[in-house]
């Protein structure tokens, strides 16, 4: 990113007919760039009002237009504990502000539960529970959220069949609504193929933009598709978010189950309920004469949850047709012509959980 350009777009911003230099003003508190990526700290406080959100957001979108970075991303910090460091921000302190995610107010998104969907490593189908999930609890007449927290591997827009750019108004971005669901993905945001390339900080400035500017309209249930893993950007979402409550999702390999008892380790470091495990690709599901195998194991799941005090909320099949799902654009338990019997394995996860919460 070249600073002068960057320099020109901040001094050439005009906000509701007005020259506004937010630089001069004395509301940005550092500016940080990767790549063709940038992030921006305003002083407007950490929970800023509807106006203030509408004018980061109108800076960063001009930024965008002037500049032609593939993303602009406001963070809103307090003016009572921030100082205003050179540009660009050092790595220090950006990574001193992240560090302490629980000293800061919780986002309150609105929604009556939030469940968050987590793997203890990638490559256990945790999104594909994550969106069936989210389509059963709207089947049982639930309004449904599904924010994809995923930045550097988001699934939803080849999951859900929609890669279009929501549109904002009035400071709030519009989740796409698409089978009866609200959604959010950085993958909407970012040019298909394109690689996120940021930085922690970053990350989970997207995420609380994400969950903060996004018009979720109060849901019943809002279903968290979070990272693989126990990094930062888990543990931070884990305690800036007001949470009910988190599953894990598992198959049944013993290398998966390692990763899965860390994952319930720090789900309870940060207070955070673990409602149970889901054994996915728990047993191969013959298309032809139904009969069962087991070519991961069998049990192993339950028998982890059974140590480990939490609930063996049920098993998953691998199934072709999950898989067909997950590559067409709608989610299996929405899809006419799938098994109902791999189609009521998701149901039944999705009644047993809501008694759960």
């Amino acid at each position: 990113m070249n600073n002068e350009n960057l320099q020109k777009a901040l001094e050439s911003f005009s906000y509701e007919g007005n020259l506004r230099n937010l630089d001069k003003e004395g509301l940005i508190a550092g500016i940080e760039t990767q790549g063709n990526h940038v992030q921006i700290s305003l002083l407007l406080g950490n929970n800023p009002n509807s106006a203030q959100r509408h004018l980061g957001l109108a800076l960063c979108q001009h930024i965008q237009t002037e500049t032609k970075a593939q993303s602009v991303t406001p963070i809103f910090v307090s003016s009572h504990s921030s100082t205003k460091p050179d540009r660009p921000t050092s790595q220090a302190t950006t990574d001193k502000q992240a560090s302490a995610p629980s000293s800061r107010e919780k986002i309150n998104t609105g929604a009556k539960y939030v469940i968050l969907v987590a793997s203890g490593k990638g490559g256990v189908g945790k999104s594909t529970v994550a969106v069936n999930l989210a389509a059963s609890f709207s089947q049982l007449g639930m309004s449904t959220a599904l924010l994809d927290a995923d930045i550097y591997g988001p699934s939803l827009p080849v999951m859900l069949g929609h890669c279009d750019k929501p549109e904002s108004q009035d400071g709030k971005i519009h989740p796409i609504e698409i089978h009866g669901l609200k959604t959010m993905s950085i993958g909407y945001l970012i040019a298909p193929g394109k690689p996120v390339v940021w930085r922690g900080p970053m990350v989970m400035g997207a995420l609380e933009q994400m969950l903060k500017d996004v018009k979720w309209d109060n849901p019943d249930v809002m279903v968290i598709d979070l990272p693989p893993g126990t990094g930062d950007a888990q543990l931070t979402l884990a305690q800036r978010v007001h949470v009910d409550g988190a599953v894990i999702v598992s198959t049944p390999q013993d290398l998966a189950l390692a990763d899965v008892k860390r994952g319930i380790a720090m789900f309870r470091q940060v207070q955070i309920p673990v409602h149970g495990v889901i054994e996915n690709m728990a047993y191969y599901l013959c298309p032809c004469c139904s009969t069962r195998s087991y070519p991961f194991g069998q049990d192993g799941v339950k028998k982890m949850a059974a140590e480990l005090s939490v609930d063996y909320l049920g098993g998953l099949p691998l199934h072709s047709d999950i898989r067909a799902a997950g590559d067409s654009g709608t989610p299996l338990v929405l899809q006419k012509d799938a098994r109902q019997d791999v189609k009521d394995a998701f149901s039944s996860l999705a009644r047993t959980l809501m008694k759960a919460v």
